[in-house]
């Protein structure tokens, strides 16, 4: 029983070590890096003036002319 406490608490730390930097690495590849990638694809062709005529158009903006 002598050091029980100690060589259990090094095997949990390790385990908690590798499952964080497993769910960080998850989210990083499976949720930041697609959604970077979305945005990119969305403002590679987006034309601002163009939304902002179909929204004026749609009357949405009351105050736009």
């Amino acid at each position: 029983m002598r050091g029980l406490l100690a060589r259990r608490m090094k095997f949990h730390l390790l385990g908690a070590f590798v499952v964080s930097v497993g769910c960080a690495a998850l989210y990083k590849f499976g949720v930041a890096e697609p959604r970077k990638r979305a945005y990119a694809d969305f403002y590679r062709n987006y034309d601002p003036m163009k939304d902002f005529e179909a929204m004026r158009a749609a009357g949405v903006l009351e105050s736009a002319p």
